[in-house]
């Protein structure tokens, strides 16, 4: 491979290493809001009090 072409090809690896980190951002930032969405229905779902009491009476 010549060096014109090697010159002329690097602005597109830049572009393209550019939009592939652009998306892996997008990607992390929608794993961040599903974690967060079941981190929250987990919080929600427990139930502190229960298993407390033991009624052992007949």
């Amino acid at each position: 491979m010549d060096i014109t072409a090697i010159a002329a090809a690097i602005p597109y690896m830049n572009l393209g290493n550019q939009i592939a980190a652009s998306v892996m951002k997008m990607s992390l930032n929608q794993l961040e809001t599903a974690g967060d969405g079941i981190k929250k229905m987990m919080e929600m779902s427990v139930t502190p009090n229960l298993g407390g009491n033991i009624d052992i009476s007949l």
